[in-house]
């Protein structure tokens, strides 16, 4: 079985669309953090994984891409949503950013930025276009997912289900009984 690859084209492009789907994740991962409804925050979270998610295809990396978009931008943001609907946040609504978390946060991008500024000035981005256009190979990534897929597919089933089950428990819990407030 030969692995798919993407045409000639598509690895000219790949520049761009790295820069374009870089600015999408860090825009929706500083939209995550800035924003004051926490569905919202899950929803630009779920919008960060995606674009994440492109970046591994990308690097050839399906079986990452798969697995992130499966596991995290399904399950996870799903369990964010309902653990916002368990807490029974009015709207969602959190409370403002205290001064000191405004002021750690400018602390740590200046130290991020540094950090950047340094790795450019000396460290090793140098490669060509040339280097870039040659994709990654996933030969480690293949038997694993054959693997995944074959040998251990009902364990990834079970944990499918359980997840599937944690997830009705959730709405059931987090409904309001409302005979049973009267009752007290």
């Amino acid at each position: 079985m030969q692995a798919f690859r993407f045409p000639k084209r598509f690895y000219l492009m790949a520049p761009l669309l790295f820069y374009l789907l870089s600015a999408l994740v860090l825009g929706t991962a500083l939209l995550v953090v800035t924003s004051k409804n926490a569905v919202n925050s899950a929803m630009f979270f779920l919008i960060s994984l995606l674009g994440t998610a492109g970046l591994f295809v990308l690097l050839d990396a399906f079986l990452l891409a798969a697995v992130l978009v499966l596991v995290y931008a399904g399950a996870v943001v799903a369990l964010f949503l309902f653990i916002i609907m368990l807490l029974g946040m009015k709207g969602g609504e959190r409370p403002p950013l205290s001064h000191f978390a405004v002021l750690a946060s400018v602390v740590a991008a200046a130290i991020l930025g540094v950090g950047v500024l340094s790795f450019v000035k000396h460290g090793q981005i140098t490669a060509s276009i040339a280097d870039a256009a040659v994709p990654a190979t996933g030969a480690v990534l293949k038997s694993y997912s054959a693997q995944l897929f074959t040998t251990y597919l009902l364990p990834v089933q079970v944990v499918g289900f359980l997840l599937l089950i944690a997830m009705l428990g959730v709405i059931v819990l987090s409904k309001r009984f409302e005979g049973m407030e009267e009752s007290k």
